[in-house]
C-alpha cells in the first residue's frame, strides 16, 4: 500500500533516517530552503521538514540556550547595580561603588548582553527592515536598541538632555538594565519556544522509534543477526516473543499474537498465523514465528506513515489566513501606537514626562509581539496530525483536518467498508440440467482471473471442494456488471442482472429464489454457460461489529448517512436495515458514485465519502473529505484526504472528534493571542497610570511577551494527551482527555 506522494531518502533503508532535507518556517510554510537559516518574513529559525534522528543536535536550541544563560549571568550584576538601592540589604553594598563606576560597568556588561548574546535577535530585526517584512524581531530590536542607544548617549553626553529628561535629582536615567533584561527574557522565550516546537514532533519521532535496529535472518544452515537496513525482500526472518517486527511481510511458520496499537490505535492483540500479513514496528507478544520480508525500507507501512505525517504537518489550514491577515497589519500598527504613546506622554504626562513616554513606548514595542498569533494554528495542527497518526488516522493535509468538523453528510460504500470485505459463498442453486459443482467450477475458473472481493470467496469455495480450475480464454471484466470468457470452447459468464440483460438471457426460472436470498442480505450472481442460465451463487459479507455503534455516534453529531453500493437493491436494503441506514443508493455503477457525491454537494451539504475499492476512487476525490480504508486499494488511498489504517468505522468517529478537538484548540490559541495583545498593549501604553499610578516596566513586558508564545505552544501540546477507547465506542464518544 503506497500511502505517500512524497519520497524517502533513497540512500538508507532505515526508517530512522532523516527525511527530505528541506527547511521551512512553522509560521510561513511557503518558505522552503535547502539549508538552515531564518524565515525572511517572520525571522524565526527554519525547521527541518521531516524528523531528525533522536540523537540529532538541534543547533538553534543549543545556541539560544547558551546565549540565554550567558545573558542571565551578565545581566544579574547590572540589575544589582541599577536597582539594588531599592533593597536595604543590597543598598549598603551598592553605595560602596561610585555612580560613575557603576554606569561604566553597566555599559560594558549591557554591551556584551545586547550586542553579543542578543546578536541573532538584532540581526533578524535588521533583515526584517531591509527586506520590508516587519515582524516580531523588528519590534524587539527597536525596543532594545532604543533603550541601549539612549543610555549610551546619556552616559557619554549627559549635558545635552533638557530638564524634562532628568530625574528630580538632576540625573539622566540610564536603561542598560532594561536593554539587557529584555534581551535575556526574549532569549528565554526563544529557548522555551524552540523546545515546545521540538516537542510538537514528538509523535512523529515516536513512530520513527518503533522500527527495531536489528533483525534475525535465517540462512540455510544458521541464523544471524543483521542490521535492519540490510534486510532484503524475500529474506526469512525470525521474530521472537517481546520483539518488534522488523519489516512488513507474511508469516510462513508459527503463530503469535501481535500488538498493533502503535500503528492502528487498537489495543486488542491480533492473532497471526501462516499466510497472514504483519507490519513492521508492531510488537510480537507471545509466540515465535518466521516471516518472509515483503517490503523493506521506504516501502514499509511505517516509513510511508512517517513521510505522510511529516508532509501533512507542513501544510496550512484555511483558518491560518485569519492570523496571516492580522499579522500583516499588526507590526506597522504597533509602531504607530508606540509613537503616539510617546508623544501623548510628552505633552500631557506628569514630570518627567519624556521619561514616562520613553518607558511606555518601549513597553508597547516589546509586549506587542505577534509571534503567539502566528504560532496559534500551526502548533495545534502539527500536534493534532501527529496524535492522529498514533491512533491509525493518517491525515494528508491541514485543510482536511479543519473541514472534517463541518461535515454533515457521510456517503459510505458497503463492501469492505460497512462489511468485512471477506465474503463467503452461502448458497449454490443450479438450474435444470446443471449441477452445483459444475456451476462452482465455471464461476471459480472465471473469477480466478479477477481481483474483486467476491471473486476470492468463489475461488476459495472451489478449492475447499477440491475442484481443479480450468483455463479461461478471452477473459473480459465489465466493471459493475461481471466477467465473461470462453471455457472449453463455450461462452461462460458470471455477473449481475445487468450483465445478463446485455447477453439477452432471462432469469425467470431462478428469480424467486434469488429474491429470497437478497432479502437475507446475500449478493446474488448468475452463472451462464453457452446461451443458458446455469444457476446462481449467493455470497454473504458479514457486517463489521463496529459499524452500528460508530454510525450511531455519527448520527448523534447530526451527520446524515447514505450507503452507496453496486449491489442489488434488495440486498442493499437488507444490509441497510440492519445498520439503521435510511438513505440507500443501490445498483450504482462506479462512474455514478462521484455523481451522487456531486449532487449532494450542490444541495449544500459538506460531504465525506468512505470507501476502499478502486471504483470508489473518483467519489473519494470528488468528496469534500475522502476517507479510505487502509485495508483497501492503493488508488483509493491516493485519492483520499484521510486514511484509516485499521479499516474500521470507529476510525471515522475518531477522525471526526480529532478534528473537533484540534480546531477547538486552534480557536483557543487564537483567542489567547488576540486577547493578550488587546489587553496588554493599552496597559503598556500607560492607560492605568491615571487611576493606579502603575506604569509597565519594559522588562515585565518582555517577560509577558515571551510567556504568551509559550502559553500558545503549551495549549497546543495538550493535544498529545487525547486518548482513544480501546474497544467499542463509549456512550459519550471515543475521544477523551486525561485530566
Amino acid at each position: 500500500m503506497n500511502l505517500s506522494r512524497g519520497h524517502v531518502q533513497e540512500s538508507n533503508h532505515s526508517v530512522s533516517s532523516t527525511h527530505n532535507l528541506f527547511y521551512t518556517c512553522p509560521m510561513h510554510l511557503e518558505i522552503i530552503r535547502h539549508h538552515p537559516g531564518n524565515c525572511p518574513i517572520c525571522g524565526m529559525a527554519l525547521e527541518l521538514k521531516g524528523v531528525l534522528q533522536e540523537n540529532a543536535l538541534n543547533k538553534e536550541l543549543t545556541d539560544m540556550s547558551r546565549r540565554f544563560w550567558m545573558g542571565v549571568i551578565l545581566s544579574a550584576p547590572i540589575l544589582f547595580l541599577s536597582m539594588g538601592m531599592h533593597f536595604p540589604v543590597i543598598a549598603s553594598v551598592v553605595h560602596l561603588i561610585s555612580s560613575h563606576t557603576s554606569s561604566w560597568i553597566q555599559f560594558i556588561l549591557a554591551t556584551l548582553v545586547t550586542l553579543g548574546c542578543g546578536w541573532p535577535l538584532l540581526k533578524r530585526g535588521g533583515i526584517s527592515i531591509l527586506e520590508r517584512h516587519l515582524n516580531m524581531f523588528t519590534l524587539i530590536s527597536l525596543g532594545t536598541m532604543v533603550a541601549y542607544g539612549y543610555s549610551i548617549i546619556a552616559l557619554f553626553f549627559p549635558g545635552i538632555f533638557p530638564s524634562a529628561f532628568r530625574s528630580p535629582g538632576g540625573e539622566v536615567n540610564l536603561y542598560f538594565e532594561a536593554a539587557s533584561v529584555i534581551t535575556t527574557l526574549v532569549l528565554m522565550g526563544q529557548v522555551l519556544e524552540l523546545k515546545g516546537r521540538n516537542e510538537t514532533s514528538g509523535a512523529l519521532r515516536a513512530l520513527l522509534d518503533l522500527s527495531p535496529k536489528m533483525a534475525h535472518k535465517i540462512n540455510k544452515d544458521n541464523e544471524v543477526e543483521i542490521a535492519l537496513e540490510d534486510v532484503q525482500v524475500n529474506d526469512l526472518l525470525r521474530v521472537k516473543p517481546g520483539e518488534k517486527i522488523p519489516t512488513d511481510g507474511e508469516v510462513t511458520e508459527g503463530n503469535s499474537a501481535v500488538d498493533e496499537s502503535m500503528i492502528t490505535g487498537e489495543s486488542i492483540p491480533v492473532e497471526k498465523g501462516v499466510g497472514v500479513k504483519v507490519m513492521g514496528g508492531t510488537l510480537n507478544l507471545s509466540g515465535s514465528f518466521i516471516m518472509r520480508a515483503d517490503r523493506v525500507g521506504k516501502e514499509t507501512m511505517l516509513a510511508q506513515i512517517v513521510q505522510l505525517v511529516s508532509d501533512a504537518q507542513h501544510t496550512r489550514a484555511p483558518i491560518q489566513r485569519v492570523a496571516d491577515r492580522v499579522s500583516g497589519y499588526f507590526v506597522p500598527i504597533v509602531l504607530f501606537i508606540s509613537m503616539v504613546t510617546f508623544f501623548v506622554w510628552m505633552f500631557v504626562g506628569p514630570n518627567p514626562a519624556v521619561t514616562y513616554g520613553f518607558i511606555s513606548a518601549i513597553s508597547v514595542l516589546i509586549i506587542a509581539c505577534p509571534c503567539a498569533l502566528g504560532l496559534a494554528t500551526p502548533m495545534s495542527i502539527t500536534v493534532g496530525i501527529g496524535r492522529g497518526a498514533q491512533a491509525g488516522i493518517l491525515i494528508k493535509n491541514a485543510a482536511s483536518l479543519e473541514r472534517f468538523e463541518k461535515v454533515n453528510f457521510l456517503v459510505i460504500d458497503k463492501t469492505g467498508t460497512l462489511t468485512l470485505g471477506k465474503p463467503v459463498v452461502k448458497n449454490i442453486i443450479a438450474a435444470p440440467n446443471f449441477d452445483e459443482n459444475k456451476i462452482l467450477l465455471v464461476a471459480a475458473s472465471l473469477e480466478n482471473q479477477s481481483e474483486h472481493p467476491l471473486a476470492n470467496a468463489i475461488v476459495s469455495a472451489a478449492r475447499e471442494s477440491k475442484l481443479s480450475l480450468l483455463k479461461v480464454t478471452d477473459f473480459f471484466s465489465e466493471t459493475g456488471k461481471g466477467v465473461k470468457g470462453f471455457l472449453e470452447g463455450k461462452r461462460v459468464a458470471l455477473g449481475n442482472i445487468r450483465l445478463l440483460d446485455d447477453l439477452n438471457i432471462v432469469t425467470e426460472v431462478l428469480e424467486e429464489k434469488a429474491k429470497i436470498l437478497r432479502q437475507n442480505g446475500e449478493t446474488v450472481m448468475y452463472v451462464v454457460v453457452g446461451d443458458q442460465l446455469a444457476g446462481l451463487i449467493s455470497v454473504s459479507d458479514p457486517i463489521k461489529s463496529s459499524a452500528i455503534p460508530a454510525l450511531n455516534l455519527l448520527r448523534r453529531e447530526g451527520i446524515k448517512i447514505m450507503m452507496v453500493t453496486g449491489d442489488n437493491s434488495i440486498t442493499a436494503n437488507a444490509v441497510a436495515k440492519k445498520l439503521g441506514i435510511d438513505n440507500v443508493e443501490a445498483e450504482v455503477l462506479p462512474q455514478q458514485k462521484n455523481l451522487i457525491v456531486k449532487k449532494l454537494k450542490e444541495k449544500g451539504y459538506l460531504v465525506a465519502m468512505v470507501g476502499d475499492g478502486i471504483n470508489d476512487a473518483p467519489a473519494l476525490a470528488e468528496a469534500d473529505i475522502g476517507i479510505a480504508m487502509g485495508t483497501g486499494a492503493d488508488v483509493a488511498i491516493q485519492s483520499s484526504d484521510i486514511t484509516l489504517i485499521k479499516g474500521d468505522l470507529k476510525g471515522v468517529v475518531r477522525a471526526r472528534q480529532l478534528s473537533n478537538k484540534v480546531m477547538r484548540n486552534v480557536r483557543e490559541n487564537l483567542f489567547l493571542a488576540f486577547v493578550y495583545n488587546i489587553l496588554c498593549i493599552p496597559i503598556a501604553a500607560g492607560v492605568l497610570y491615571p487611576w493606579t499610578g502603575i506604569l509597565l516596566n519594559p522588562m515585565i513586558g518582555a517577560l509577558a511577551m515571551s510567556l504568551s508564545s509559550v502559553s500558545v505552544i503549551g495549549n497546543a501540546l495538550r493535544l498529545r494527551y487525547i486518548v482513544y477507547s480501546s474497544d467499542s465506542p463509549r456512550e459519550d464518544g471515543i475521544i477523551g482527555e486525561h485530566p
